[in-house]
């Protein structure tokens, strides 16, 4: 075995390193990794030609004894020294039910349907994506009085009656099982506290089907009314709605009348402010997208006696948004009422929606200027982001062909650098001019990734900033949709796709990345598909198409620069 001793710097730090030879780069790799803690594929050692790499031949590197090498990198999550694990590994058939149901890409629990519950059943879990909702549910605790003020349906009387409470031991039994359960407790609840619920089936034995709009709509008007948490802030005691700081959002709007006679006899258009849970997508003859629909529901004609003119006139309320919550509900208004055949009949236009969606046009001209620096500066940072992958996957592919002209250039003047310096006629040495290697532009393209991820932060709002309900840069993306198979509201069937998120370490609590597929949730039958089956979704016939649409605003950076 031919060695040679070498000297490795890492950071301040340096380390006398016997390399094989023989053995390739893969090897010096792990002997660094046991001595910096730097995980192999998280190292860039720079040698001649360029970085290191798992299949290099070290013999051909003509290392020389005592000769400095830098390396770089950092260790990642649960790196550092290799020491014995602290908890005995446990294999997945030792594990509990609840235990499996908890692990990395465990399928989740689906919901059995107990006879036309299936409205309800695509609604529950498409509230359960909600990962602030089922952390505020679990430090809920049954009260037994219903709070001043409280509206009609709101019963208190027993645990059994409480829908929050029930919610709060649905989703927690859930968590524990990857089996299909049935959510007895809170259909029950659900019942009595919205006798429509309980309606009986005009077609057979049985309950009725139900509208999942007008579920999720009372589900979420209680959990307004009873789910408290506590306001963000130290040593603060302050109590706000769960629904009011994460899902509601605010309009301001002005009503005018639309008879000019009535502004020459001195009306004055109107101005309110009105909190909102969800924005209407209005479908008609030429909606063909969400942003068409948004933009149809917030202008709207309202027919009401002028006292100006004395007699009934025709108003137009317009709308724009003056807060954004952090989760935006959106709902297609696919059901009318349908006079001929008294039922609620379907809207089966096609109407496409974006896994992206930005409404700063729909925003007030003062939300509209906070918003834009952040909305602009994100989409630069996407850009800078998919410049540097698309580099390193190019380099990591082919170093040399795939390189475009301005990294041909680079490895050109690299390539010069390389050669033997030349001699002036004097005898002097001519000094030549200097280049970076591959890792350190790496490494500068990466810091000034993270100079633009900082600076980001520092544009966001200091208003919208104390708001950590509320959306900050006016861009969602799309995390859940409830959708409609049929012809009228009162029959067919309803599902929900969930996107899913990414691996939780169980030591750190930290979110991996997303391999950008979706739950499928058909009752207790839950299957994983790809994101094309969410653009099929558009509508166009009888077949599934979007009625709600569940949007989460993008997470933007720290103050670090570090992705929450």
């Amino acid at each position: 075995m031919a060695t040679v001793n070498v000297v490795i710097k890492h950071g301040p730090k340096k380390y006398d390193v016997e390399v094989d030879t023989s053995a390739p780069g893969e090897t010096l790799k792990y002997q660094l990794f046991s001595l910096t803690g730097v995980e192999p594929d998280r190292q860039k050692i720079l040698v001649k030609g360029g970085q290191l790499k798992d299949d290099t031949d070290v013999s051909k590197l003509g290392l020389k004894p005592g000769q400095v090498i830098m390396m770089m990198g950092t260790p990642g999550e649960g790196g550092g020294a290799i020491v014995r694990p602290t908890k005995k590994v446990k294999f997945l058939e030792d594990m509990t039910e609840a235990e499996q149901a908890q692990q990395a890409g465990a399928t989740p629990a689906g919901l059995i349907n107990l006879g036309n519950t299936c409205y309800l059943n695509s609604t529950l879990q498409a509230l359960r994506s909600i990962p602030e909702l089922q952390e505020s549910l679990e430090k809920y605790e049954f009260r037994n009085a219903a709070p001043s003020g409280s509206q009609l349906g709101l019963t208190n009387t027993t645990p059994g009656a409480d829908i929050t409470y029930q919610l709060r031991n649905l989703f927690r039994d859930m968590s524990k099982t990857q089996e299909g359960m049935p959510p007895l407790g809170f259909l029950s609840a659900l019942r009595t506290t919205f006798p429509q619920f309980a309606e009986k089936s005009k077609k057979g034995p049985g309950y009725a089907q139900q509208d999942a709009e007008e579920a999720w709509s009372q589900i979420v008007s209680q959990l307004n009314q009873k789910l408290q948490i506590k306001e963000s802030g130290e040593g603060s005691s302050a109590e706000a709605s769960f629904i009011s700081k994460y899902m509601c959002g605010e309009l301001s709007s002005t009503l005018e009348c639309d008879d000019p006679s009535a502004a020459e006899a001195g009306e004055e258009p109107t101005h309110s402010k009105d909190q909102f849970l969800k924005l209407n997508c209005h479908i008609d003859g030429q909606t063909a997208h969400l942003r068409d629909g948004l933009a149809n529901g917030l202008k709207e004609k309202i027919e009401k006696r002028s006292e100006v003119l004395g007699r009934d006139v025709t108003y137009t309320k317009t709308s724009k948004i003056s807060r954004l919550p952090k989760y935006l509900t959106v709902h297609f208004v696919r059901f009318f009422w349908k006079r001929d055949v008294q039922k609620k009949a379907k809207i089966m236009r096609k109407v496409t929606f974006p896994h992206e969606l930005d409404v700063v046009e729909f925003c007030t001209d003062e939300l509209r200027k906070a918003l834009v620096p952040v909305r602009d500066k994100v989409r630069e940072v996407r850009k800078e982001e998919e410049d540097v992958e698309r580099a390193r996957k190019r380099r990591k592919r082919n170093p040399v062909e795939d390189q475009t002209p301005e990294e041909k250039k680079e490895q050109e003047k690299k390539d010069k650098k390389d050669k033997k310096p030349s001699t002036s006629a004097d005898g002097d040495v001519e000094m030549g001019e200097t280049f970076k290697t591959d890792a350190e532009f790496e490494a500068e393209k990466d810091a000034a990734l993270l100079a633009a991820k900082k600076e980001l932060n520092s544009l966001i709002d200091p208003e919208l900033r104390k708001d950590d309900g509320a959306n900050q840069s006016g861009i969602y993306e799309l995390r859940g949709v409830v959708t409609h198979q049929g012809a009228s509201a009162d029959s067919g069937h309803y599902t929900a796709y969930i996107k899913k998120t990414g691996p939780k370490d169980p030591v750190t609590g930290k979110v991996g990345p997303e391999d950008g597929k979706w739950w499928w949730f058909n009752d207790d039958k839950v299957t994983e598909v790809t994101s094309d089956k969410i653009d099929a979704l558009a509508g166009g016939g009888e077949s599934h198409s979007a009625l709600i649409c569940l949007y989460k605003a993008i997470p933007l950076p720290t103050a670090e620069g570090v992705m929450e």
